[in-house]
């Protein structure tokens, strides 16, 4: 903690750089998804199964994301971050693909499983997306010092990664931060779609 510690300047530095844009905005698709389906969940059953007195199952989302977060971090150490991202970037997909087609047939328990994907998907890579916040900046601090991995470790590269820690760590707080405005953004998405066409299908597609 202490190697990782940095000023607010420092902390700032990292918005010059444009890892730090690019996780921001999948942490938006990841961690924003999870706290903006989290919320919208209960409403989106009451208005789309009103006669379904079921909105109590509604908690099962955010426990299934929840309980799937720290298998997405253990997935990225063992096969990698970006790769176990991409793959629940496409796991979200078919989930939203599933909803559309519960919506369609009106299949309230199909609407459920394909929800709950969802949220599985986005607790997996709110876990994997993290994983590769430290391990994108320790390879940027070593490539920008002209260092690689299999370097000796000396003062240089002793320099190099803890400059590449304390940028994570500022990267980690900024990313969390935006990553939040998904929170807002996809609620407001689904009651935007409610109100323009009765359904949430363009929120979806969106």
């Amino acid at each position: 903690l202490t190697a990782a510690k940095a000023t607010l300047a420092e902390q700032l530095t990292a918005l010059r750089n444009k890892h730090t844009w690019v996780m921001s905005f999948l942490y938006i698709g990841t961690f924003g998804s999870f706290i903006g389906y989290s919320a919208a969940f209960p409403l989106l059953i009451k208005s789309q199964f009103p006669a379904m007195p079921a909105v109590y199952l509604a908690f099962l989302g955010p426990l299934v994301g929840s309980v799937a977060r720290p298998y997405g971090g253990w997935l990225a150490d063992r096969v990698g971050g970006a790769r176990i991202t991409m793959w629940n970037f496409a796991l979200m997909a078919v989930g939203v693909a599933g909803v559309l087609a519960a919506l369609g047939a009106r299949s309230f328990p199909f609407f459920l499983l394909s929800f709950l994907a969802l949220f599985v998907a986005s607790g997996i890579g709110n876990g994997s997306t993290y994983r590769m916040i430290p391990a994108i900046f320790r390879a940027e601090a070593l490539r920008t010092s002209g260092l690689a991995e299999e370097s000796p470790v000396d003062e240089a590269k002793e320099k190099a990664l803890l400059l590449g820690r304390r940028e994570a760590a500022a990267v980690i707080g900024l990313a969390a931060a935006i990553g939040a405005f998904g929170g807002f953004l996809i609620p407001r998405g689904f009651g935007m779609s409610i109100a323009a066409t009765g359904s949430i299908g363009t929120a979806l597609y969106v």
